[in-house]
């Protein structure tokens, strides 16, 4: 230790002082790095910007001179894509309301559409503009690859939307535009558009006429400017079936006041209704109606509404609102009747069908003959082939059916079989003005479908068949009675029913005058025959064989006397309760029968009781004897062969195909008296 010195503990000194000193310096070098590290972070995350920004200076100086002019041509394009762009969102506010003001409305959409062609036409050409400046920045290192790769991504979806819809461009406000157009015109139709009313329709006796156009002038002309700004968004689709939509409902409100549910019947319905032809009656009038008021109508306003676009676009809505509006259903109706049980009475429903059918024929022409109504053009030709061809099979099978009655029973009460008073006044209506033309026009149509002539004659000989098969089923039904006294009745009957009800018509005219006579004649013949062989034979019961001066006595004349009254009596009431169930149809035939059954017994019972009634009247019996007087003779007499109350009545159509109806009654008529009118 000694032998260190001064000079060595100096140097100690020295060295201790030195390592203190260094020791400062690194804890303050150290205090400095820790305070370094995060500027040394944010200048390491600021090194790529200054890169990029500094990079211009690195390229080449070609390059550099170039990008100017290559960002400008991109800009100006792109600059003025975003200038339409703000543009046409200053025209929101002007597309709120066509109502108000409708030609300043679609002028502002024209100026949208022509900013949104801008648009398209432009969109395009900047972006490509935009992607070429890009790729040079790519391929000349002037930017950063990060920076071009984020406007790459940029561009790419803007060429997406470009792809997309035209009303992604302008936000849809074109869309929202032409959605209110749309409205205005469901507006304009539905607030200008009223039901017909039914006051104007020709269901009484008025003759027809053409509908006016149901829309003012303005109003179509409104129509029309709108449908201008819709096709030019091909919307006219939607604007059609808008024009359908309301028009067709309109039509509809008008029809309903008609209460046109019994449309809606079905074939099962239709057999069971007793009354149809009242349906049918009203369906001819309701289909006429339609026809010449509604549907022509609609017809006109549908040409002044869409005339500027077409035949074929204005004809086709307007068959879609005929079939929309009812046309389908008028159409229906008939085919059911067509579908419903064949009897002879639906002859003259399918004749009142065809006649119908046929004064409209030139409208259905006129209105539905474009190919655009084909649907409602074979329905109405499949219908008047089926009335043809069921109104012919009916009436040449007309006398196939009379021939069939003849298996059935005649009438009890020995009156007129429903099918004798049916077939006379059926015949006549046939044969009559109102069904005589149509009738000849359907057979001969029918008969010109299968290559066969049709002559006027054809359809007179078989009525006059018709009639002369009635005759052979009376004479054979005559003959099914057990009383020949009852089938003088029925004879008297029917005989008589066929003169009065075909004298003078034109059925008589060709059946002939003597063929009528003789009619008339049989009536007087089995007329007296009925009187000789049942009330003739009474005034015999009133014999005054020895009664003459009371030979024999009072008393044996007084038994006598009763004796005769009371077999009067008994024979009187057989006849009467046995003919009281009886009956004679016609007045004038009742009337003169009962006053030829009066005149040949009330004068010989006045005189016989006149005579050797005081016999009688003063004994304790008398009223047993004398039971009548001649005035209650009379009166019960007048009250015979009345007709009895109305039960319905049917002519049974035997099956003999599958043509008519599996052998169920048809019935024909609800009426007291089997007319052809009430069936």
């Amino acid at each position: 230790m000694g032998s260190i010195g001064e000079e060595g503990i100096a140097n100690l000194m020295s060295a201790r002082k030195s390592l203190k000193v260094n020791l400062e310096k690194s804890k303050a070098l150290g205090s400095s790095l820790q305070k370094a590290g995060p500027r040394l972070e944010e200048i390491n995350q600021r090194l790529p910007c200054l890169e990029a920004a500094v990079r211009p200076i690195r390229a080449q100086r070609d390059a550099l001179d170039a990008v100017g002019g290559h960002i400008n041509k991109a800009v100006v394009p792109a600059a003025a894509v975003l200038k339409v762009f703000d543009a046409i969102h200053g025209l929101e506010k002007s597309l709120s309301d066509p109502q108000s003001d409708l030609s300043g409305y679609l002028k502002v959409l024209d100026n949208l559409q022509e900013a949104l062609q801008f648009l398209s036409d432009n969109c395009g050409m900047a972006i490509e503009w935009l992607d070429d400046i890009v790729e040079y920045l790519q391929d000349n290192n002037v930017a950063d690859k990060r920076y071009t790769s984020s406007l790459k991504r940029a561009l790419d979806y803007l060429k997406e939307l470009q792809n997309e819809e035209k009303g992604r461009l302008d936000g849809g406000l074109l869309e929202a535009a032409l959605d209110r157009l749309e409205g205005e015109f469901r507006r304009l139709l539905t607030e200008n558009s009223i039901p017909l009313p039914m006051s104007s329709s020709p269901l009484k006796d008025e003759p027809a006429c053409i509908s006016p156009s149901p829309l003012p002038v303005p109003v179509i002309k409104k129509l029309q400017e709108i449908i201008g700004g819709l096709i030019a968004n091909n919307r006219l689709e939607k604007c059609k079936s808008i024009y359908v939509d309301v028009r067709s409902s309109i039509v509809r409100a008008s029809l309903r006041a008609l209460d046109l549910d019994y449309l809606e019947i079905s074939v099962t319905e239709f057999n069971n209704v007793q009354n149809i032809e009242g349906y049918i009656a009203n369906w001819s009038k309701h289909l006429e109606f339609a026809v010449k008021h509604l549907f022509e109508a609609e017809y006109k306003l549908c040409n002044d509404v869409f005339e500027k676009l077409g035949l074929d676009v204005w004809r086709g809505c307007f068959a879609n609102i005929a079939a929309q509006a009812g046309m389908l259903a008028f159409l229906q109706f008939g085919k059911t009747v067509t579908e419903s049980k064949k009897d002879p009475i639906k002859l003259l429903k399918l004749l009142d069908i065809f006649a119908s059918l046929n004064r409209l024929r030139l409208d259905f022409n006129r209105l539905f003959g474009g190919a655009a109504c084909a649907e409602i053009q074979n329905l109405t030709r499949d219908l008047i082939k089926r009335v043809i061809e069921g109104a012919s099979e009916i009436f040449w099978e007309l006398l196939l059916q009379v021939e069939l009655q003849r298996q059935a029973p005649p009438p009890p009460d020995g009156s007129v079989p429903r099918l004798v008073s049916f077939i006379t006044d059926y015949s006549n209506r046939l044969v009559g003005n109102n069904y005589k033309p149509i009738l000849n026009q359907v057979l001969a149509i029918e008969r010109s479908w299968k290559h066969e002539k049709f002559q006027e004659s054809l359809l007179h000989d078989e009525l006059l068949n018709l009639i002369r098969a009635i005759e052979l089923n009376l004479d054979l039904w005559s003959k099914a009675y057990s009383d020949n006294i009852l089938s003088f009745v029925f004879l008297m009957n029917n005989h008589w029913h066929l003169y009065k009800h075909l004298k003078g018509t034109k059925i008589g005219a060709l059946l002939g005058d003597q063929w009528l006579r003789e009619h008339h004649d049989y009536t007087e013949y089995y007329s007296t025959m009925f009187l000789r062989e049942s009330w003739g034979k009474l005034p015999s019961q009133l014999s005054r064989e020895g009664l003459i001066l009371f030979s024999g006595g009072r008393a044996t004349a007084r038994d006598l006397v009763k004796k005769r009254l009371k077999a009067f009596n008994e024979a009187f009431d057989n006849i009467y309760k046995k003919h009281s169930n009886w009956v004679l149809l016609d007045k004038d035939l009742r009337e003169k029968t009962c006053h030829l059954i009066i005149q040949a017994i009330v004068p010989v019972y006045r005189s016989y009781m006149q005579n050797y009634g005081p016999l009688v009247e003063q004994d304790s019996s008398a009223s047993k004897y004398a039971k009548f007087t001649a005035q209650s003779l009379e009166k019960m007499l007048n009250s015979l062969f009345l007709p009895k109350p109305v039960r319905h009545g049917s002519f049974k159509v035997r099956q003999q195909s599958s043509k008519f109806s599996n052998g169920v009654e048809e019935q024909l008529s609800p009426s007291p008296t089997p007319t052809i009118a009430s069936a």
